[in-house]
């Protein structure tokens, strides 16, 4: 897994069609609201308005998750951040508030609830904690 990236939007919660237009914009990487307008309503049972497509773009823009660019008359839009980076922002805020719950008791009843390949997962996650701990006391 990635690195958790400098950047980070400003608002990390989205709305079911705020996601649904995010992964457009990832997929195409950059587009206008015709773009993303037309993808959504390439599925015949859907219907959404051009302009709601635009206030949606806007709304993640003002969350930071995209970037507006103009060229000549037409509007832009692009990803802040790439989707793998979108995930590891989303574990790494679950994890802070899965530990954030402060007792030890409900981490161990996590633990003893996973499989053996879950297991073997922590013990690999121990491991490069453990790494990490041993080079910041070297620094």
């Amino acid at each position: 897994m990635s690195p958790l990236p400098n950047y980070r939007p400003k608002q990390l919660s989205l709305g079911p069609l705020e996601t649904e237009i995010l992964n457009i914009v990832w997929e195409l990487d950059r587009v206008t609201v015709k773009d993303v307008h037309d993808r959504i309503l390439a599925d015949p049972d859907r219907e959404l308005a051009y302009t709601s497509v635009t206030t949606v773009l806007r709304r993640l823009t003002e969350k930071g998750w995209l970037a507006c660019d103009k060229q000549e008359r037409v509007f832009y839009w692009r990803p802040l951040v790439t989707k793998e980076q979108a995930q590891v922002i989303e574990a790494h805020e679950k994890l802070h508030r899965f530990l954030a719950v402060g007792n030890p008791d409900v981490v161990a009843a996590f633990a003893d609830s996973l499989d053996r390949t879950s297991l073997e997962q922590l013990d690999a996650i121990a491991k490069r904690i453990q790494a990490a701990r041993q080079q910041r006391e070297e620094k």
